[in-house]
Order: C-alpha cells, then structure tokens, then sequence
C-alpha cells in the first residue's frame, strides 16, 4: 500500500466512522429510522462509491511517498492533507450541531428542529460542504483530471439533494427557515 492510499484510507476511516457512529446511535436513542427512502440520497451515495473507487484507483497508481517530491508536488501535498482535515472537522462540526435533527435525505413525516446555532451560523449545509471540501481534498491530493470532473459531478448531485431539502425543510418550518434561508448562505459564500 503506498502513502496516497493509506492517507485516503485513514482520513476515510474518520470520515465515515463520524457519519456512521452518529446513525447508529441517533438511530437508537430516537427508536425510529433516520434515513429517508428518497431518489437522490440514493443516488448521491452510488455516486460516492464510484467516486471512492477511483480515487483509490488513482491513488493506487499514484507515485505519492514513492518518487522524490517536487515544491509543487509538496504543496499539492500539503494543501491535500490540510483540505482532508478541514473537511473532517467541518464533518465532525456539522454533526455535533445538528444533534438530534441529524437526517440522511428527507424523511417527510419526521419533524425536526430547525438549527441556527454552531456551524449553520456560517452555512446552511456544512454537511455537504464537507462533502465537496473533501473531493477538493483528493482532486488536489492526487492532482487529478479526472477527479475534478467527477468533482464537479459530484457538487451537481449535491446541489439537487441541497434544493430538495430547502424545499422540505420551508415547508416545514416556514417564515423561521425562509429567514435563516436569506441570512446564511446555502454554501459558504452562495
């Protein structure tokens, strides 16, 4: 295993453990699932397996920790590592905050709170925004092509799942989500 897959590997040991550790025991403190059945958080998940799959492709054929580095080699490297982190913490944050508000895709008939607080002081969708600070993490990592394309797939695939939840959650909550709708970007900036 070189260091590209190893470094890919244990920052997606984190990230999905944080995701997978939060379902499993929201889901068993509230008793009910917390996953919804919609189209586009299924296909979002297909899409990220593949996206998976051939950034452990690439990082297999990759010659990161085996060729001597070049300085841009060594800033891809390092912004790669700092972008991986950044979206661990930003993951981690999201879910923190959420609390028990935290849902895969929409579920119509479950009420949540609407969160204002923490991190969705900054964005609506910190979640996501770890999502697409990830596929920066390993497009920058790798230095690879492809992988911004599929990138660039990838924050399409977002941004519908993003529209459908805005759309679910200003029913849900009214004048109070189109408030918070207009003072905190969908992003970062936008």
């Amino acid at each position: 295993m070189n260091e590209a897959v190893a470094l890919i590997a244990l920052h997606q040991l984190v990230y999905q453990g944080m995701f997978f550790a939060k379902n499993f025991f929201l889901r068993r403190r509230l008793g009910k699932s917390i996953r919804g059945t919609n189209r586009e958080a299924s296909v979002f998940i297909g899409f990220f397996v593949v996206f998976l799959g051939f950034t452990l492709f690439e990082a297999l054929h990759s010659d990161r920790g085996i060729a001597p580095p070049s300085t841009m080699d060594t800033v891809t490297y390092i912004l790669g590592i700092l972008l991986m982190a950044a979206s661990v913490i930003v993951a981690w944050a999201s879910l923190r905050d959420l609390g028990d508000s935290w849902r895969v895709g929409v579920i119509e008939e479950q009420q949540t709170e609407l969160v204002k607080t923490g991190i969705y002081r900054f964005t609506r969708n910190p979640y996501f925004v770890a999502y697409l600070i990830l596929f920066a993490a390993y497009t920058v990592f790798l230095q690879s092509t492809s992988l911004l394309i599929l990138s660039a797939v990838g924050f399409g695939l977002i941004h519908r799942l993003v529209r459908r939840e805005e759309a679910h959650l200003s029913a849900q909550h009214g004048e109070s989500y189109r408030e918070f709708k207009a003072a905190v970007p969908r992003y970062l900036w936008w």
